[in-house]
């Protein structure tokens, strides 16, 4: 089971986590969603994101994204872009137009909300399922996933935990996306990303 840590907007953190001994396989930036409190504006998410990832994959999250803010960032340091609210025939044409890797995010209520997947499977590279609250890190039945064949890579997020016995998700789920439970007062806390990582480094050692 590999990690995604989203909502990374200063530089001390993107450091910190670029270079931990388990760091993660995803790290993700909000790009256009200006109601988050983890947005971050064009000029310095530029700034930020122009390092070394050392084999870690940057993510535009995006949501409803315009023509506009897609050709502002399309030579900016990512290489997956995750999209909510955009349709399959939309996702198709910004995957060829910008050659980037496809996160779909789908927000779960229920079991129809889940089963839409089966509309990007061909088109997307990961499916993520996400609560309805987008940033507010609400729960839903992750046991809804287990209508989604192994076949379909997942991404899981919606209020996990970093100190969760995430072992319990690994039957789920192949990959854990979570933001909120690693802040502290509304900034990224090292000591629980420190925590987060080394529990999904004892995950994949156990399997």
């Amino acid at each position: 089971m590999d990690a995604k840590i989203c909502g990374v907007k200063d530089s001390n953190t993107l450091n910190y986590i670029i270079n931990h001994k388990h760091s993660p396989k995803f790290i993700g930036f909000i790009v256009n969603y200006v109601k988050s409190k983890r947005y971050i504006e064009f000029d310095k998410l530029k700034k930020l994101i122009d390092k070394e990832k050392k084999g870690i994959n940057f993510v535009a999250v995006l949501v409803n994204p315009g023509d506009d803010i897609l050709e502002k960032i399309k030579n900016l340091n990512f290489d997956y872009y995750q999209l909510y609210d955009v349709n399959p025939d939309k996702t198709k044409l910004i995957k060829k137009k910008y050659n980037k890797k496809i996160i779909s995010a789908l927000t779960i209520n229920n079991k129809k909300d889940v089963e839409r997947y089966k509309e990007y499977e061909l088109i997307s590279d990961i499916i993520l399922f996400d609560s309805k609250g987008y940033e507010k890190s609400i729960r839903f039945d992750h046991k809804l996933l287990n209508c989604v064949p192994n076949k379909i890579i997942k991404m899981l997020a919606g209020n996990i935990q970093y100190d969760d016995k995430l072992d319990k998700y690994s039957k789920i789920t192949h990959i854990i996306d979570i933001s909120g439970s690693l802040e502290t007062s509304g900034k990224k806390d090292i000591s629980k990303i420190n925590i987060f990582l080394e529990n999904i480094n004892k995950v994949k050692n156990e399997n």
